[in-house]
Formats: structure tokens, sequence, C-alpha cells
């Protein structure tokens, strides 16, 4: 008890005009079946790993500071085979570093600025050219209660070039604290309603990455093109504050190698301007994909 006190103390100031609970930690594994390579019979399985840890430290009752890690995988065969020789699975690789700010400015206006250095790639050879450089910054007003707005800017240095994406979104949860939507348009969005024990929900995701692989010396890397939709059943309180979700859905993450220093003009959304560049693999199809999800969640 003393414990979720403490945690919900620390964590409030970041939580005024947003949710009223933040997840510590989230953990997920998540695969897909049958990713057939675009022109060829073959087919690839993929699976995923991730874990996300968030430490925020209170410096007043105003201002916080973000902290935390990801760390994800990704397994997949790259090409087709040949020849009746199948090709070896790859294994990418991201650690990425959450370093930010979130501050109150009044009781209606906030902000957050995160900075999100990562190394990406299979990790076989890691290097200065696995580090990329992201951050977003959102300002959040607050309209009700249970409501507020999002206005941002997510941008990113890849090994495919540099790309930003526009953010506004909102959060809203039902007097009745029953439905609740939670929006960063275009990133991702979830809709979910809970009934008793559980929780129904909607969840999109959408986003563009890279991985450096440096294996044999191949001098290519790995641009993934990521959306996925799901539907999705949420069990509350397996055991305290630890909640388990099971996501079905159909994922379009296609896993593009080109060869390094081959790259965009520029990326805007989904968009890419001054893009010549030539794919060295089969475009990879999507597929129907399911994730288990846990997390440990603090309220207050």
């Amino acid at each position: 008890m003393r414990y979720t006190i403490l945690l919900s103390v620390i964590l409030l100031p970041l939580l005024i005009s947003s949710q009223n609970y933040v997840d510590i930690l989230k953990i997920s594994y998540g695969m897909t079946s049958g990713n057939s390579f675009e022109g060829t019979s073959e087919s690839t399985d993929v699976s995923s790993f991730e874990a996300n840890l968030s430490i925020p430290i209170v410096l007043n009752k105003n201002t916080a500071l973000i902290t935390g890690a990801i760390f994800s995988s990704n397994r997949l065969q790259l090409y087709p085979s040949e020849n009746g020789i199948e090709t070896p699975y790859t294994n990418l690789y991201s650690t990425t570093l959450k370093i930010g700010l979130d501050a109150n400015f009044n009781d209606k206006w906030g902000m957050t600025l995160v900075l999100l250095p990562k190394l990406a790639s299979d990790y076989f050879h890691i290097s200065s050219n696995d580090l990329f450089i992201g951050g977003f910054g959102i300002l959040k007003l607050k309209k009700h209660e249970n409501v507020f707005y999002r206005f941002g800017l997510y941008s990113s240095a890849e090994a495919f070039g540099f790309y930003t994406t526009p953010i506004f979104g909102w959060y809203s949860l039902s007097k009745n604290k029953k439905l609740e939507m939670d929006m960063y348009l275009p990133i991702s969005a979830d809709i979910n309603y809970t009934f008793g024990k559980f929780t129904y929900g909607f969840s999109y995701f959408g986003i563009g990455r890279s991985f450096n692989i440096e294996e044999d010396n191949s001098q290519t890397y790995v641009q993934l093109n990521a959306l996925e939709f799901a539907g999705y059943a949420q069990l509350n309180n397996v055991i305290k504050n630890v909640h388990l979700r099971a996501k079905l859905g159909y994922s379009t993450d296609d896993y593009e190698v080109h060869e390094y220093g081959d790259k965009i003009g520029f990326g805007f959304i989904a968009f890419n301007f001054n893009d010549d560049r030539e794919q060295l693999n089969p475009k990879i199809s999507g597929s129907i994909f399911f994730k288990l999800e846990l997390m440990y969640r603090i309220g207050f």
C-alpha cells in the first residue's frame, strides 16, 4: 500500500491533464505467419519482442524528468529461399533511451519533450553507424476534467534518411470511466471499453524505423514500415496492478533491404520525397498477427 501511494505521488505531476494511470513496464511478444515474398511462392514467419520501461523523476510539483528505456527484437527471413536452400533468419535489435521533461505551465497547458537516442542493427558488430537520434515534443491542452488535446511533432534520423510527422490527438475518459480514447494520430490510436474485470478495445500503430546489417560486412540496412490494426481483450488486475492483453489483427509490416548510404531526400508522415533507391529484397506482404502484452500499471 505504501509503495503504491509513493508511486502515485511521484507520477502525479506527469499525469496532470493526462491519463489517470501510467504503465511503468510493458512487455509484449507477437508473431505472424506466412508473410509471403512478392513474386515468389516463398514466405517467412515474423516474431517480435518488446520491453518498455518508464521511470519518471519528480523535480517539483509541476515538473518531472522522464527516463526509461525500450528494447525490441524482430526475427525473420529477409530473403526467400534460393534453389531449395532456406535463407537464414535475421535478428533485428533496437535499444532506445528515453530522456525528457514533462512540465505544466498552468491548469490548462502542459508540455512534454523527449529525446530518443537508439542503437539499431543486427548487433553483430555495434558501431557509431548504428546510432540514430529521434525525439518528439507535445503541447497538451486540458479542455475538461477528463478531456485534453495534444499537438506535437515526431522526428527521427534513420539509416534511410530524416523523416518527421506532425502529431494531433486527444485523450478522453467518459464520466462512468468505462469508455476511453487515447489518440496520437497518425502514429497510434486506442479506443476501449471496460466491462467488469475485462477491457475490450481497438488499437492502431504505425511508424517507420531502420536497422543496420553488419553481419558478413553486408553494407545494407533494413527499413521497417510498420502498420498494425488489432482488436484486443484485456484482463485487468491478474495480480495487483498487472494487466494481461491479447491482440489479434492484421499487420502490413514490410522489411525493405537497401544498400547502406542509399537514402531518401526527406520523409513526411508516410510519404518519401526524392526516393530513387533500389530495394534489394522482394516486398514482404502483410499477415494476420497475434500479440500478448503484459503491463505493470499504476493508477491514482
